[in-house]
């Protein structure tokens, strides 16, 4: 992807549901979990490579010993990093106590991170803030056991500020405004009251304060705590919780924005932000990793037991199409599929846009994740052209001749490897932004690979800032002298900032709210541009039920071929030879595609929760105002 947009986060939990022993005598090591985990989150390392963090709890063990342990790293290769502190503690305890090697039961009682509950973390840190402190699991420590909780999620929510709020007024002192921490101590509250109350009926009954404490893991409704701590939640969310007791949670949201995915058999219960990470880890086959349903909750009790709990009432369902398109695993069986059916519906507005040339076109694609969108664009070219040569040969009948015949046969889509990214480069010149003589480096590009006079197409996921584009890609792309460069997006133009989990907070950053803003110059409507911002400043006070998305009026006056057509002018160096065009895949398309990923807001502007219309109409006034800050 040629703007490098990041992503919050990814999970792994894993419960194994037998003895450690058992995992010891079938394969070879009581630290059967601790590698899985570290494959679950290499598996998943796409979702995020600024933290990792690993917690696990051991289940009834004794007074006195530790059953929690958790590491975190911020480090530049965060996975490897936590993983080989793991492992050198491992080694450190083998090495000192020769009498652990063979005996699972003292490795259980004195060496840590070995333990039954496991719960794996990977982050994007979106807000600009990359200290250990930003890195999940967060944990939450008390005396009680039960009340012990550590929690870790692939989250966004758009009202952390008023549920900030609602803990003040409840008498807590939050120790940050923050939606991990927000979460973290509103189940924490809900989750100290459930204790309490079945204390107190316990001891009712006539049990002992030491009978109490299995009594209570026993009844503790996990699903209850989630309802009243998640009931006024607005946002996307995957949220993963451990109790110190070894109950276990994870908790989707309504309108299923998030993704998750789990799987169970009679040795482990394991749920992922992704499914090819559980079906390559575990190697099970795509049918048995299930999808956990917008609103509902994995719950994993203390002694096993695994249930899907209905927690919130499930929203119109729009999981995020942008999970399709770029973050989730291009492994998945049916993202593979919808990004080639991506490339196939965009090619219609590719042949207009060569003239129906395809002799002399060459098609190509910005590495790398854009790849598999190549692929179903080519492999309808081929259709196209089979469908076109059936015609030819049709029409001139059994008249025709060998060599008629094969000139008709040799026409095919001309594939090249075009553009080729220089990772190493691009690593250092992130350091300073400003430098546009390194920046035009980034890629490279396969000199031979277009005659001159040709169109080369070549297709990425999606355009949203344009930067790469018009400082390297484009630049370096016309040294090939092609006569036009037809750029593609495989994703529709981004319209509208995201606050459910991406990077993409501010309107002037996207290119096509900068070609809207350039079209109304250009046709003395500004106007338009002054009265969305009195109609945002006229509701900034409203219930976020009330608030309406103005920002719309900006797009309305313009098709969006026209919108199009303007950022390939405004993406264009002024030094460039060859005509630029760009071209984006159409809504109606990207749901024909992804058709059950429906969410589209950052397209559309249709939220789908109330705080999303909140978000864009305050990074509006932000935009209007000069204030470079996000909206959330």
């Amino acid at each position: 992807m040629s703007d490098a947009i990041k992503h919050e986060c990814g999970i792994s939990v894993i419960r194994l549901l037998k003895p450690l022993e058992y995992y010891k005598e079938k394969y070879g090591s009581a630290f059967y979990g601790v590698n899985k985990m570290y494959l679950m989150m290499e598996k998943q390392h796409n979702r995020g490579q600024d933290g990792a963090g690993f917690a696990s709890i051991k289940l009834d063990v004794d007074a006195g010993q530790r059953y929690m342990s958790r590491v975190r790293s911020c480090q530049q290769q965060p996975i490897q990093d936590i993983f080989a502190q793991i492992n050198d503690r491992i080694n450190k305890e083998l090495k000192e106590h020769p009498e652990y090697e063979d005996n699972v039961a003292l490795q259980k009682k004195n060496i840590p991170y070995i333990g039954e509950l496991l719960l794996g973390h990977v982050r994007y840190g979106t807000f600009g803030k990359n200290s250990i402190e930003s890195v999940h699991p967060f944990l939450r420590q008390n005396n009680w056991m039960h009340r012990n909780l550590i929690v870790a999620g692939n989250f966004n929510l758009t009202n952390v500020h008023e549920l900030f709020d609602n803990l003040v007024q409840l008498g807590q002192h939050p120790k940050e405004m923050a939606d991990t921490v927000t979460v973290m101590e509103k189940i924490g509250h809900f989750l100290d009251d459930a204790v309490a109350k079945l204390y107190k009926q316990i001891k009712k009954e006539g049990h002992t304060k030491q009978e109490a404490s299995p009594l209570i893991a026993e009844r503790l409704k996990v699903s209850k705590i989630l309802r009243r701590a998640a009931k006024n939640f607005d946002g996307g969310f995957t949220m993963a919780g451990l109790l110190g007791h070894g109950d276990a949670f994870v908790l989707r949201d309504p309108a299923g924005i998030r993704p998750a995915y789990y799987y169970k058999d009679d040795e482990i219960v394991v749920v992922a932000s992704e499914r090819p990470a559980i079906q390559t880890v575990f190697n099970v086959p795509f049918e048995e990793v299930q999808e956990l349903e917008p609103g509902n909750a994995i719950i994993i009790k203390k002694n096993g037991a695994t249930k899907i709990k209905q927690i919130l009432e499930p929203r119109e369902r729009k999981a995020c199409s942008f999970e399709r398109i770029y973050f989730s695993r291009g492994s998945d069986k049916e993202i593979y599929q919808e990004r080639k059916m991506l490339g196939k519906l965009v090619f219609p507005q590719i042949l207009k846009a060569i003239d129906g040339d395809i002799k002399n076109s060459v098609f190509s694609y910005i590495p790398n994740t854009a790849e598999t969108s190549f692929f179903g664009m080519v492999k309808e070219a081929q259709n196209y052209l089979n469908k076109k040569k059936e015609e030819q040969i049709l029409s001139i009948g059994s008249k025709i001749t060998s060599e008629e015949l094969h000139e008709i046969l040799e026409v095919r889509p001309r594939i090249e490897k075009v553009a080729i990214k220089d990772a190493k480069l691009r690593t250092f010149i992130t350091q300073d932004d400003s430098r546009d003589d390194l920046v035009a480096h980034v890629y490279d590009i396969s000199y031979g690979s277009v005659k001159k006079g040709d169109n080369l197409v070549i297709i990425d996921d999606s355009i949203v800032r344009g930067t790469t584009l018009k400082k390297s890609i484009l630049r370096i792309l016309d040294r090939l002298s092609p006569k036009k460069i037809i750029v593609v997006s495989s994703a529709p133009q981004i319209r509208y900032p995201d606050c459910y989990g991406i990077d993409m907070a501010k309107l002037e950053d996207f290119i096509a709210f900068r070609a809207a803003l350039a079209l109304h110059e250009e046709n003395n409507s500004m106007h338009v541009i002054e009265n969305v911002y009195k109609k945002c400043i006229a509701q900034v006070n409203s219930k976020d039920k009330d608030i309406k998305n103005y920002v719309k009026e900006i797009y309305t006056p313009f098709s969006a071929n026209t919108i199009s057509d303007k950022i390939g002018k405004l993406l264009s160096p002024a030094d460039i030879k060859a005509e630029v065009q760009i071209i984006y895949q159409s809504i109606s398309s990207l749901h024909e595609a992804c058709p059950k990923n429906l969410g589209d807001w950052y397209f559309t502007g249709n939220y789908p929760t109330p705080g999303g219309n909140r978000v864009v109409n305050r990074a509006f006034i932000n935009f209007y105002e000069g204030k470079n800050e996000r909206a959330y």
